[in-house]
């Protein structure tokens, strides 16, 4: 048996100010021929990692929050390695809150998941509040074996109630056996033209996107279809991307919103692959 692994370059971003925290969480599941196992659960900083009772066959992680951030300049990073025939859910027990911190540095949030041969990985954390004057350049990068499983939620919520949002930039990059399934750069907040007229968020402040990825979708597995009623301030759609996936993507006024059209998606896309 094989086992998958990609190189990643490492983000072009200039590195914060080393006043900020520094800290990685690392998590290693493996399948030991009856059922998947932790061998690594390491974390750092501000994450708290909580092992949970399996269900629906996966194991589960928890990530809490140990303390306030991301903050300007923190360097925050979070490795998870699914070997081959293992089974995962990764899942967080609060929100992240990108907040102003002691420098004008930008924080920056390294996201990096393996997902080797046979393997599942549901990467289901809570949005992203990006809060008035934070600063945060977060990156996903996802590299999948050619038979793995991906469902990867991601949701970012542009500044509390009655608040603007902060400086986001934000990357998602999908390899699967090595060539590129996603790549999607977004910016938000006062210094990226544009980003809230009609064209991108208008005035919805809750914006996100689901993507599934599974060996048994075909090209046709499912048309492109409009999410939620659209009476309400909150749209969204359902499509197949060039390879075994459908992405989703929504804008809504509120958080809540955000998750039912996702959640909605989420459900569409699981019943395609039965």
């Amino acid at each position: 048996m094989s086992t998958f692994t990609e190189d990643i370059a490492p983000p072009s971003e200039p590195l914060p100010d080393a006043s900020g925290v520094v800290a990685t969480a690392r998590v290693r599941a493996d399948h030991n021929g009856r059922t998947t196992t932790l061998p690594l659960l390491s974390g750092d900083g501000p994450f708290h990692l909580q092992r949970l009772r399996p269900r629906d066959g996966l194991a589960r992680v928890d990530v809490i929050g140990a303390m306030s951030g991301p903050l300007g300049g923190d360097r925050l990073a979070f490795h998870a390695d699914i070997g081959p025939r293992a089974r995962l859910q990764i899942t967080a027990a609060a929100s992240t809150i990108a907040l102003r911190g002691p420098t004008d540095d930008a924080a920056t949030y390294d996201i990096r998941l393996t997902v080797g041969d046979d393997a599942a990985l549901h990467w289901l954390p809570q949005p992203l509040i990006s809060t008035a004057g934070s600063n945060l350049r977060q990156t996903c990068t996802v590299a999948l074996a050619p038979t793995a499983r991906l469902v990867l939620r991601d949701e970012q919520v542009l500044g509390r109630t009655g608040e603007n949002s902060g400086d986001l930039t934000t990357r998602l990059t999908v390899l699967r056996a090595g060539r590129p399934l996603l790549d999607q750069h977004t910016s938000y907040g006062g210094p990226h033209p544009g980003w809230d007229g009609p064209a991108v968020v208008g005035p919805h402040r809750a914006c996100g996107q689901l993507l599934v990825v599974d060996p048994s979708f075909t090209p046709a597995a499912l048309p492109p279809v409009l999410l939620g009623d659209p009476a309400t301030p909150a749209h969204g759609v359902l499509a197949p991307l060039a390879g075994p996936a459908l992405l989703a993507t929504a804008v809504a006024d509120t958080a809540s919103r955000l998750r039912h059209l996702l959640d909605e998606a989420l459900r569409r896309a699981l019943g395609t692959g039965r």
